[in-house]
């Protein structure tokens, strides 16, 4: 009777198991920083050090872009590095899971890097979605997985007339912006 008891025990663990097991939420994905990218990327990465999107956090520091700060009415000799509001915008995933904290925890994720713009990455830079061991990885898989292909309602999430340096009545023009102003853009090597 005891064996009885256990085998029914055992298999009823053993259902919870499985159908807790397939029934759980995907991984929320994280961000992971730009030195992941940077290794299929080169060519993107060097471009975008080149902009000034990457240095946005520098722009945030007292005497950086005084010029614009009093144009926005904003103290140029203020630290701005601290202010929820601006740091959203001028850093990585700030406020997310994996997402920029501070300079000195998450200094990778200071300015707006490649997740900024495609998504947190862990969940589609795996080796078997998009990295060097999967080359030819499926564009949709990827998409699936969390990799997001910016438009301009990505870009308009700072982009806005919230910001103190957008102009009223401004209209941010995706199409002539993402020719200029974030990365070089090269034809893929492999079939997607």
């Amino acid at each position: 009777m005891l064996r009885v008891h256990t085998k029914i025990f055992v298999s009823a663990l053993y259902l919870c198991f499985v159908v807790s097991a397939s029934s759980a939420t995907p991984a929320k994905p994280t961000y992971v920083g730009t030195s992941k990218c940077r290794v299929c990327h080169l060519p993107q990465y060097k471009s975008w050090q080149e902009t000034k999107m990457s240095h946005a956090f520098e722009l945030l520091k007292p005497g950086q872009s005084v010029d614009a700060k009093k144009k926005a009415k904003l103290d140029p000799a203020k630290d701005y590095t601290l202010d929820p509001t601006c740091v959203a915008c001028h850093t990585t995933g700030y406020g997310q899971p994996g997402g920029f904290r501070d300079i000195a925890s998450t200094p990778d994720l200071a300015g707006v890097g490649c997740e900024s713009c495609h998504g947190p990455g862990s969940e589609y830079l795996k080796s078997n979605r998009m990295s060097i061991q999967n080359k030819e990885y499926k564009r949709a898989e990827v998409v699936a997985a969390g990799l997001v292909i910016p438009d301009k309602q990505t870009c308009a999430a700072c982009h806005n007339a919230k910001s103190p340096f957008v102009q009223p009545g401004a209209i941010f023009d995706f199409e002539k912006r993402k020719s200029q102003g974030t990365h070089q853009h090269n034809p893929l090597q492999y079939a997607h």
